[in-house]
């Protein structure tokens, strides 16, 4: 069926007031794109529904008009994975926005997919809990986008990503079917598809409801402030405290040019000389913390750290990890433009790693400031650029393709949070053989037969990899000869 918009809009209208329907291009000007701005489009229309019964009435109509659907959560990601089709319906899920239900006793949280990430642990903190995925955004970034990118944050090295701390997911199928995915218990017979779900970008099905875990606030939380003189040392660093059998609850590293932003930006006190910073939070009993700890320092003084300073009280701790949440706009400050990365390497490649990434800054010419989940390997490289100039955007492009290839061939991968969404289709070329690409489309056709959820994202069609033949991996080896050194 090809309906026109008309009749879409009066079908909608069947079951939503017209206030929940967008359709004038000024208003659906907002949804043009999500947090990376170089893709935009003009969705057909906005659907912003309130209740399950409603996404389900949505989901059923565009099935029967054979209409794609976009779902929408607050429109903070990174890879383009909520870029609107242009001839479909934007679902935005921002009215389901409501905490269901906090189980002390469980230690678990029922929650609408448009509650804040930030607003869970607010909400369970009278409870002495917290839920742990923190991704930097988590102000503004909601549980159900963190589901469909199976998003991370400083402390993930300890207490794991969202699909960690998820017991069960309400799922709404193409054909407006509700399903039960997980369940209240910590493990569930048959298939994994909990797992399955997150990080599936919305291509599988709309998630409209989330039971995360919770965990005790740690009776002790400490904070080590780490110099070196060269970003290769504080790689190292990294790996031997892994190395040594310690476990912190975050390990986050930054470059000089992010130190210089974030200290200019949150005057977090970072001495803005040093080559590179870690932040090494280490959390649990007051015993445990306090021999972590001494470790840790000796550690750290092995590795030719230039300062070590802890932070035990609450205000210094959450002073030097607001400087880390909050680099991202404070890199806005230095350049018009910047172009933030997300790659995942393993931890021994990180000095290596760091090198070739100043190495090619370099070639392209554009900065590169570097802030990292260094503990598991999680590289957010931020490319920093002027869209006004010509070519640059294209330049800063190319040169983050170049990154992602250099995580493949060390045994990384093209994402570690952020998806793969529109931005990285020709990495995932790179990083699988067709008949793994072939696999992922049968998957997405076992959900989605019809090709209706989020079309032409995440997983490239095998003709688009077939034009880029050359970036292909062709028995272990790159196109780029660089990348031949590790």
């Amino acid at each position: 069926m090809n309906p026109s918009r008309h009749d879409l809009i009066r079908a909608l209208q069947a079951f939503l007031p017209d206030e929940a329907i967008l359709a004038d291009e000024e208003a659906l000007r907002p949804y043009e794109c999500d947090g990376l701005s170089a893709f935009k489009q003009l969705p057909l229309l906005v659907a912003m529904p309130e209740t399950v019964a409603q996404v389900q009435q949505v989901m059923r109509i565009c099935h029967q008009f054979q209409v794609p659907v976009v779902a929408r959560g607050a429109g903070t990601g990174l890879s383009a994975g909520a870029l609107p089709h242009s001839g479909g319906v934007l679902l935005s899920l921002a009215k389901f926005n409501r905490i269901l239900d906090i189980d002390v006793q469980a230690c678990t949280a029922r929650v609408q997919p448009g509650v804040r990430n930030l607003a869970i642990s607010q909400a369970v903190v009278p409870y002495g809990l917290f839920y742990a995925p923190d991704p930097s955004s988590q102000v503004a970034c909601s549980i159900g986008g963190n589901v469909a990118e199976n998003s991370g944050g400083v402390h993930c090295l300890k207490y794991g990503l969202t699909v960690h701390n998820v017991l069960k997911l309400e799922v709404i199928t193409a054909e407006g079917e509700l399903l039960t995915i997980g369940s209240d218990a910590l493990d569930s017979p048959g298939y994994d598809l909990l797992a399955l779900i997150h990080g599936s970008e919305g291509m599988l099905g709309i998630v409209v409801e989330v039971t995360v875990k919770l965990l005790p606030l740690p009776e002790a939380v400490r904070v080590l402030l780490v110099a070196f003189d060269s970003v290769e040392k504080a790689g190292q660093a990294v790996g031997d405290i892994i190395a040594a059998g310690i476990v912190p609850a975050g390990l986050e590293m930054m470059d000089n040019p992010a130190i210089r932003a974030a200290e200019d930006f949150a005057h977090a006190g970072y001495p803005t000389d040093a080559a590179a910073i870690l932040l090494c939070e280490i959390d649990g009993g007051l015993d445990e913390v306090a021999s972590q700890v001494a470790r840790v320092r000796g550690v750290l003084m092995q590795s030719d750290a230039t300062e070590v300073r802890l932070a035990v009280e609450e205000s210094d701790r959450q002073k030097l990890w607001k400087g880390r949440k909050s680099a991202f706009p404070a890199i806005g400050r230095l350049s018009p433009d910047y172009y933030c990365m997300d790659g995942t390497i393993p931890r021994k490649a990180l000095p290596q790693v760091l090198h070739q990434i100043s190495e090619l800054s370099k070639e392209f010419n554009l900065p590169v400031a570097n802030v990292f989940h260094a503990g598991d390997g999680n590289l957010h490289p931020l490319i920093l650029y002027d869209a006004g100039k010509p070519g640059e955007l294209h330049r800063a492009e190319q040169l983050g393709g170049r990154i992602l290839e250099l995580c493949v061939k060390v045994g990384g991968t093209i994402t570690g949070e952020h998806g793969v969404g529109v931005e990285k289709l020709d990495q995932m070329c790179v990083q699988f053989a067709p008949l793994e690409l072939a696999q992922f489309h049968a998957i997405k056709a076992a959900f989605d037969p019809e090709g209706l959820l989020n079309p032409g994202k995440a997983v490239p069609e095998l003709h688009r990899c077939a034009e880029l033949g050359a970036m292909h991996v062709h028995q272990g080896q790159l196109a780029h000869p660089e990348l031949e050194r590790f």
